[in-house]
């Protein structure tokens, strides 16, 4: 039993979808998958865009409609039959998006945000499992949120594994004997019933949840690129594919930044040696990568880009040492407003640290820690990130910036740097 995981690029028009049939057709009759599907395209940006116009009671209706259009355009082109069953119940979600857009109230904000920004994939899943269905490939709709169980985290859901693992291999194997599933990423459920995300890009770790829970032969995440590179192609030219790299250097990657695997992909899979494919839709003849356990020598670095970077800096008020005090106030801070380190360093009256440039949360942050330290930031910045690194993948990325703030070790240089215009590398 394998899991796929489609992400929106490959679900984000009719030819997509028609592309991810011929795929599913690949596999032999008796397989039967768990297929996780992302929103359509960009339908999340969308989302977001309308919750926060509802939210400072803006109008929204442009964004509403626009995005009703494209999926119904899609629709139309796929079922050309006006009564099909897949018009009615896409009707049913944007009637609930549309009361619940015409609720949000000014509290309550994450809560909110995620019971609109969940709307992406449950669409997207149901045009899926209705074309399938009429393509004479046999599926169940599986509605996710029922399975991954999570606390009220909004926004970043954390998930109960005990919990998720019991509901899942209580129903879903008796499923898979008979069909494969349809069901959905980025989402899950409290106790209470009230809808999660897992963050942004979640969708990758919902596969990796079902994957580990029915201890599947292996998870293929279907991107727009051959597999794994050392490097975004839209930012660095000349990339390399990785055939094959060991679990801990994935994590490693996804921990600082590349954006083809979300960070907590990797771990589940690992913790149960479930290899991870990573392969092109466009071409899924192709190899791709696999990332699994194994042995390798020295792999070609790896470059990795975060734009909208915040450097902090707290001083000590009176010019003393920074003490483990002062430290655990600020982490403390940073953990209440969920700004992660994504780098950090430390001087003897001086704590500096990289995050996402969150203006809410970076204001928030300074406001609770400027009594008890001077707090200096520039922004907006670029963190790079060069795993294996050597002189001349040092040198391609460093020459000609203006480095704010370095570090080093074995295998990994980071460095600090303002935004210039010598893109690409």
């Amino acid at each position: 039993m394998r899991v796929y995981k489609f992400g929106g690029a490959s679900v984000k028009n009719a030819e997509a979808f028609r592309n991810v049939l011929r795929i599913l057709t690949l596999l032999p009759a008796s397989e039967k998958p768990v297929v996780v599907v992302s929103a359509m395209g960009k339908t999340t940006n969308a989302l977001e865009q309308m919750f926060g116009q509802a939210y400072r009671k803006e109008d929204y209706t442009q964004t509403l409609q626009e995005m009703q259009r494209y999926h119904e355009a899609v629709v139309q082109e796929l079922f050309p039959a006006q009564d099909h069953p897949v018009y009615a119940a896409l009707q049913q979600q944007f009637t609930y998006l549309q009361d619940t857009l015409t609720a949000v109230e000014p509290t309550q904000f994450d809560r909110q945000y995620d019971q609109i920004i969940s709307v992406g994939e449950l669409l997207s899943s149901l045009i899926l499992h209705h074309f399938l269905c009429s393509q004479g490939f046999d599926n169940h709709w599986l509605d996710c949120r029922e399975y991954l169980r999570t606390d009220d985290t909004w926004r970043e859901g954390r998930l109960d594994w005990d919990v998720t693992q019991q509901q899942i291999q209580r129903d879903l194997p008796a499923i898979l004997e008979k069909k494969p599933i349809i069901t959905q990423g980025f989402i899950g459920r409290t106790a209470d019933g009230a809808t999660t995300t897992l963050g942004r890009e979640g969708s990758d770790f919902s596969a990796a949840i079902f994957a580990y829970c029915l201890e599947a032969e292996s998870l293929t995440i279907w991107k727009d690129v051959p597999g794994l590179l050392n490097a975004d192609p839209k930012l660095f030219q000349d990339t390399v594919r990785y055939e094959e790299i060991a679990y801990q250097e994935a994590i490693e990657m996804a921990y600082y930044g590349a954006s083809v695997i979300h960070p907590k992909t990797v771990q589940p899979l690992a913790q149960k040696c479930i290899p991870l494919y990573v392969k092109s839709f466009l071409h899924p003849e192709q190899p791709g990568t696999v990332i699994r356990n194994c042995q390798h020598d020295r792999i070609a670095p790896s470059f990795i880009l975060k734009q909208n970077q915040c450097l902090l800096s707290f001083h000590t008020k009176d010019f003393g040492f920074i003490s483990e005090q002062h430290l655990s106030s600020i982490f403390q801070a940073l953990s209440k407003h969920r700004l992660k380190i994504n780098l950090m360093q430390n001087s003897a009256i001086s704590f500096s640290t990289c995050v996402d440039a969150d203006a809410p949360k970076v204001e928030a942050l300074k406001e609770e820690l400027t009594q008890e330290f001077v707090i200096l930031y520039n922004q907006p910045l670029h963190l790079f990130t060069i795993k294996n690194y050597d002189q001349a993948s040092l040198d391609r990325l460093t020459t000609g910036k203006e480095i704010l703030l370095e570090q080093r070790s074995r295998q990994t240089f980071q460095f600090i740097c303002r935004p210039t215009q010598n893109f690409p590398h």
